[in-house]
């Protein structure tokens, strides 16, 4: 396990002793295979952030906690790290704990874990159960700030949220969805990955109130818990398709896309307008291959850029601000798709 590193800056880094660390690098046994894998996993950070490492400054580690599909947890990791070298004057290094699902004792160990061992903030997406707030608690009460990231915990004591307005992305949804379909009848599938996800709930909101007061003729059938994820996704959308042979438009709210255009595939059904959420590595090909009509999608890395100021301003390295505005919604379409995206 060769690396550059001194034991301190892996320890730190995984969050273990340095003995521990220590014992994990010389092979002595006596340590769980999870532990090896978590100090695999800090030197492999460290590698990915040395520039930072080796930057003169006061420095923050920050635990960035997400239960997400790892498409979109692949696309913050990449955000912020892209980051890390323009977040002077501070050096700012950042641990990882990302899952796809999982019952939310797992995420609320991870959090109590935090708040015991130290840190100087946490970026948190997580589902806005009261189990998670309490965890939100735990951590302020320790003295750490909470950024909630895309999707809110509005009851919890988390110092900011930071991410577009989710009503006002629904009924742009709603807007498009209605424009496109025009005339010709048919009804819309809309899908949640989770109940439990307060940003999903804004958007699904949004978007059927607009559609109530613009298209009331409508009929809207709603998928939910499919976490976002292909394997779930599928049965879920071809369920509704085939008890209803009459949806012929999709809003997805949760992801899973690449699954559901799969479904009406495999039933031989036209998509006639579909609307999604984020640029991640999926949706990047399904939009330049015409899958999708269009993608309402916000600058994570102006998100996460945000995020890392007010865990700094908290900690007064950075002057005090105003409240964060909500980010900017775009709406993207296979001929205006961003550069970074093209590229991918």
């Amino acid at each position: 396990m060769g690396h550059p590193f001194p034991i301190r800056e892996i320890a730190r880094q995984a969050g273990l002793s340095e003995a521990t660390v220590d014992r994990v690098l010389n092979g002595r046994g006596g340590v769980r295979e999870s532990t090896a894998r978590e100090v695999r996993q800090a030197i492999a950070d460290l590698d990915r952030q040395r520039t930072q490492v080796r930057l003169v400054g006061r420095t923050f580690m920050v635990d960035i906690v997400m239960q997400a599909p790892e498409r979109f947890t692949t696309a913050i990791r990449a955000a912020l790290e892209a980051e890390l070298p323009s977040l002077h004057p501070a050096v700012l290094r950042s641990r990882f704990h990302f899952r796809e699902t999982g019952p939310v004792g797992e995420l609320v160990r991870i959090l109590d874990r935090i708040a015991r061992r130290g840190s100087q903030g946490v970026i948190l997406k997580a589902p806005d159960v009261p189990e998670v707030t309490a965890a939100v608690g735990r951590l302020a009460a320790a003295g750490i700030p909470v950024v909630t990231l895309v999707t809110d915990l509005p009851a919890s004591a988390r110092l900011a949220y930071v991410g577009i307005d989710d009503r006002a992305a629904g009924a742009t949804a709603a807007y498009l969805t209605g424009q496109w379909l025009g005339e010709r009848p048919g009804n819309i599938l809309t899908s949640l990955s989770s109940g439990f996800f307060r940003n999903e709930e804004e958007r699904e909101m949004g978007f059927r109130s607009a559609m109530r007061a613009r298209h009331p003729e409508r009929t809207l059938v709603e998928i939910a818990e499919g976490q976002g994820l292909d394997a779930t996704q599928y049965d879920l959308v071809r369920a509704a398709l085939e008890r209803d042979p009459d949806i012929r438009a999709v809003y997805s709210i949760g992801g899973g896309n690449i699954a559901t255009l799969q479904a009406f595939d495999d039933l031989g059904r036209e998509c006639a307008v579909f609307v999604a959420h984020d640029l991640d590595h999926d949706n990047t090909r399904l939009l330049r291959a015409h899958r999708l009509s269009a993608v309402l999608h916000h600058d994570l890395r102006q998100d996460v850029r945000d995020a890392c100021h007010i865990v700094m301003r908290a900690h007064g390295a950075l002057p005090p601000a105003g409240p964060s505005l909500p980010s900017a919604i775009q709406v993207v379409t296979p001929y205006n798709m961003p550069p970074q995206a093209t590229a991918m």
